[in-house]
């Protein structure tokens, strides 16, 4: 009895700090996890998997690049789509998950204006004809002409970056400044924008931003249907869309009679439609939960260049709603989702339209918050005073029937009631209460170790999995954010070496120098993610955590240079060309963890700063330089002497960064190496003040010093090329780099 006691009394404990998270008197990271992955799994299990044909997809495929170039295209093209979808087709609306935010001055009517005003200022015929085709080759103008008294919306995206960046023109918000006064709404809130030329804008009938929420595992689950900037309120893509295709002036929030403190109250919106109002739920974040209708293809795609070529019947697109978006990579729209790991951004887009049009959109009133409380309380309650009674048979019956029977209301409130039901608490109790009662510690630890060496044992070296065995709380196969360091090596000039060799040579050539190199991954405590062909990708601070995961990094990408060097006079033996290669590294937070399909999944991480260590790889050769570690490697790992190269605009990122060559421990550096880096630094101040005299000047000296250097001849080339052509008076010295 009085062990009874014991274990019901640490039950009711249990209960009591599940309950207090249910009822959000806490928020505990591990229930936010497994709530999202009950709602991926309803939706995967409830989707219809139909596709909806009231919305096509005009998508910027590969096939589109391949026949009218490479992205962005002349306006004077979309103008022309324009004109084909709507005097041609017969479409009912068109949106633009696609922002325009810089002028179209490929026409090259610039240049033949300076000509007009210089070389051909007395040419009355040339003034003439310019006079004439002018307003054809304002092509902006032509795009906004066709924009104007259309249903064309378009799309802009707001950021939340420290230093706010702005272009464009926003549209009129949803809701002007001081709306919800009164109310303690917690809007998303962002700090900039780029947003449409403004041209453009006052052309359109309407604008919606396209921006995600995206959860803590990289996946978009819901989409702020409002969004605050400067304290006024902007609506996304998806109710611009929908309103401007219903002709629904009118937006009404909706709020909850249910009152209480700290409580805003507000759970829907309400548009004007000629059937009735259309209502539109929301969280407490003002998100839409994505009403996702299957995986990629919901949704008829018809490639772009088959629109402008009439090769699309008119009764395909005949009064459909057209969403302008692109699934082709290399334009950076693909997005992780509930339902696949690189899914477009458009389609996320077409199915929160679909949503509000059929009325299909999860909501969480209220009132769930208190459902959820008492549940807990009375499954737990209940299994508290009930599982020490029964033997071990009986216990998981009872416990499987608990599990089944709140699993199954939170599935019948989903599919039927379109209500979220959120049971995470409860299922995480039940689970928690069993394995209490039933004392499976040491059963459940044994088998993680178990999973754990045949889980990570093709990831990593023995010594890690023997260590994580040990330790196996410390590592996890699911999505988590971390600070990691993310390395990419890739053979110079690979393309042009396999061509000169046979398949079996290639393939013992690749043996010859992968093997050493993914060694000293291992020996540094690195997990090797994948081989490309050639090229390495390896990470530092996964599965376990490794507080030195920069320098850990950094060092295998010298040693991986030494080690290669010392390998050239065995591959000169054997009669195979020189192998270099460049090392891109990089630090910040990413998500890890087991990504995939249904099909294969693989341990991997997914995050800007992956992309950003990948373009670093790309660019050593632009710089003739080993290894580039970009500014947060930089910062931690201090103790080494480092080159500031550039700061660079890489391709698919707005904001410039800082990359570095690391050449050598600071306490080990000559004093000649330390005079050049001086002398370099220096250089590089001259020239982002555009004084190209003093930076020659150094550039001389440093060439001096070290004739061999390839970099002092690209700063060199570059100097030459400002003096002749100087950049404009706010040049920040950022270099844009447009290929990957």
């Amino acid at each position: 009895m009085k062990r009874n006691a014991i274990l019901i009394g640490l039950g009711l404990l249990i209960v009591v700090f599940f309950a207090g998270s249910a009822a959000h008197f806490y928020r505990l990271g591990y229930i936010e996890q497994l709530s999202s992955i009950i709602h991926d799994y309803r939706l995967r299990m409830t989707m219809p998997r139909t596709q909806d044909d009231r919305i096509v997809i005009v998508d910027i495929d590969e096939r589109s690049l391949k026949e009218e170039g490479r992205w962005p295209w002349s306006r004077n093209r979309l103008a022309l789509l324009l004109d084909k979808l709507f005097d041609q087709y017969g479409v009912a609306v068109v949106g633009f998950d696609v922002v325009f935010a810089e002028k179209d001055e490929s026409s090259g009517l610039k240049v033949l204006q300076a000509l007009g005003q210089n070389q051909l200022k007395g040419d009355a015929a040339f003034q003439s004809v310019l006079g004439q085709i002018q307003p054809e080759l304002e092509y902006d103008q032509l795009f906004a002409s066709k924009i104007k008294n259309r249903n064309v919306v378009l799309g802009y995206y707001l950021n939340s970056q420290k230093d706010q960046h702005i272009s464009g023109t926003l549209p009129v918000p949803a809701f002007p400044r001081g709306s919800f006064k009164g109310h303690a709404v917690e809007f998303t809130s962002y700090n900039g924008y780029g947003a449409n030329l403004p041209e453009l804008q006052q052309a359109a009938a309407s604008a919606g931003h396209i921006n995600p929420l995206v959860d803590f595992d990289g996946r978009v689950r819901r989409v702020p249907m409002f969004a605050e900037y400067d304290g006024a309120y902007y609506e996304s893509l998806s109710i611009a869309m929908v309103r401007t295709l219903l002709g629904s002036s009118k937006v009404l929030p909706g709020y909850a009679e249910i009152k209480s403190a700290g409580y805003a109250g507000l759970e829907w919106f309400e548009l004007d439609a000629p059937g009735g109002r259309l209502k539109i739920p929301v969280d407490s974040e003002v998100a839409t939960f994505v009403p996702y209708r299957g995986g990629q293809g919901s949704y008829r795609y018809v490639s772009i260049t088959d629109v402008l070529h009439d090769r699309i019947d008119v009764a395909q697109l005949k009064d459909k709603i057209i969403l302008v978006g692109t699934t082709a990579p290399g334009l950076m729209d693909m997005r992780a989702t509930p339902v696949a790991q690189v899914y477009p951004g458009v389609e996320v887009h077409a199915n929160l339209i679909s949503g509000i049009l059929d009325q299909n959109l999860k909501e969480q009133p209220a009132y769930m918050l208190g459902a959820e409380v008492v549940w807990v309380l009375l499954t737990g309650i209940a299994l508290s005073f009930l599982l020490p009674l029964l033997a071990p048979v009986q216990a998981i019956l009872a416990s499987a029937v608990a599990l089944l029977t709140t699993a199954g209301l939170g599935l019948v409130a989903w599919q039927y009631g379109n209500i979220l039901m959120p049971v995470a608490n409860s299922l995480l109790m039940i689970a928690l209460l069993f394995v209490f009662n039933m004392s499976y510690g040491y059963f459940v630890e044994s088998r993680t170790k178990r999973q754990i060496t045949g889980l990570f044992g093709q990831y990593v070296p023995g010594e890690l999995v023997e260590e994580m065995a040990k330790h196996p709380e410390s590592v996890s196969m699911e999505g988590e954010s971390r600070e990691m360091t993310i390395l990419f090596s890739d053979v110079r000039g690979f393309t042009s070496i396999s061509e000169g060799l046979d398949p079996k040579e290639l393939s013992l050539l690749m043996n010859e120098f992968l093997t050493p190199l993914s060694r000293i991954v291992y020996k540094h405590r690195g997990t090797i993610d994948k081989y490309m062909g050639d090229c390495i990708m390896a990470f530092w601070g996964a599965p376990l955590p490794d507080k030195d995961h920069a320098r850990n990094a950094l060092q295998a990408g010298i040693e991986m240079q030494a080690a290669l060097k010392a390998l050239q006079p065995r591959l000169k033996e054997r009669g195979w060309p020189e192998i270099h290669i460049g090392v891109g590294l990089n630090s910040g937070n990413v998500s890890v963890g087991n990504m995939g399909s249904e099909v294969r999944v693989a341990y991997t991480v997914m995050g800007d700063a992956v992309n950003l260590a990948s373009r670093l790889e790309g660019i050593t050769k632009q710089y003739g330089v080993g290894i580039i570690v970009g500014e947060n490697t930089r910062d931690l790992v201090t103790d080494f002497l480092y080159r500031e190269l550039d700061h660079v605009r890489v391709k698919g990122k707005d904001k410039p960064v800082a990359i570095y060559e690391p050449i050598v421990l600071a306490n080990e550096a000559s004093k000649a190496q330390q005079e050049e880096i001086r002398l370099f630094h220096e250089m590089r101040r001259l020239y982002r003040k555009q004084d190209w005299d003093q930076a020659e000047l150094q550039l001389m000296n440093l060439q001096r010093m070290s004739p061999g250097i390839n970099l002092y001849r690209i700063y060199a080339d570059r100097v030459t090329y400002f003096r002749a052509h100087p950049p404009a008076s706010d040049w920040d010295g950022v270099f844009v780099f447009q290929a990957k």
